[in-house]
């Protein structure tokens, strides 16, 4: 069975490098925006909490998109946005249930319970673990930014990432909103998979998050957009223009 990462670096090879945010838990919304996107995504991210929200009936969506994809395009991996991180026994519940139920290819998590926290996600040598390193909201720099032996910590915390990747399926979470911070972490982590929310409503500038995140193969990025697709007026038309994009700046970087 293909790992995550052999299904990411195919799609990378096609240059494809959007990764569209599923924020909802309308599974007829939802398997409409897949059917409409598929031949220019590399990935889909669904986020648990829209799920969550609606109780037993959400939690049975969320499996029910999961395994669409799954069953119609096995090729594009799909990321669980959970972002858990608890003690190691509380894990292994929370990764048994996001792999072994309901199907999921990938999760982000936190770091702040550290790496023996996280083994039940890093033992995982054929799921993709997406490990938080600075993220897109605006309040972010609170802990992220704070000074650790002259480092911000989340420069720290892409180093420990790296130093943990011991089975080569490990990702780090940055947000498009911060591209000078993006730089920085793909200078730390090498040709690990970054993971990076906030283009589109939220505002993060396209052209800065290829020319900073790209690893050494022009490769390495999900750039994930939600609700500037989802939501558009015609989603597939929404997808292709921001592959299309990626594409033509890809040209000059």
């Amino acid at each position: 069975m293909p790992t995550f990462k052999d299904k990411l670096k195919l799609k990378w090879d096609e240059n494809k490098f959007v990764c569209v945010g599923l924020d909802s838990s309308d599974f007829s919304l939802l398997q409409k925006v897949v059917d409409q996107t598929y031949d220019y995504v590399s990935s889909y991210k669904i986020n648990s909490a829209f799920f969550e929200e609606e109780g037993v009936k959400g939690l049975e969506n969320l499996k029910k998109i999961i395994q669409y994809i799954k069953e119609n395009y096995p090729d594009i991996p799909v990321i669980l946005d959970a972002k858990r991180g608890d003690i190691g026994n509380t894990n292994e519940a929370y990764a048994s249930a996001i792999f072994d139920d309901l199907g999921a290819d990938g999760v982000t998590v936190h770091p702040y319970l550290g790496k023996e926290s996280l083994t039940p996600f890093l033992k995982r040598a054929d799921k993709g673990i997406f490990i938080l390193a600075r993220t897109s909201n605006p309040g972010a720099g609170e802990f992220q930014d704070l000074e650790v032996e002259g480092k911000p910590l989340y420069q720290v915390v892409a180093q420990h990432v790296k130093d943990w990747d011991e089975n080569g399926n490990l990702g780090v979470v940055v947000g498009a909103t911060y591209p000078e911070e993006l730089k920085a972490v793909r200078e730390i982590v090498g040709d690990m998979p970054i993971l990076v929310p906030g283009i589109g409503a939220q505002g993060g500038d396209l052209e800065a998050v290829l020319k900073n995140g790209l690893d050494s193969n022009q490769q390495g990025l999900l750039i994930a957009s939600s609700r500037g697709i989802i939501f558009a007026e015609d989603p597939k038309k929404a997808a292709e223009d921001l592959h299309n994009q990626i594409k033509e700046i890809l040209k000059n970087v």
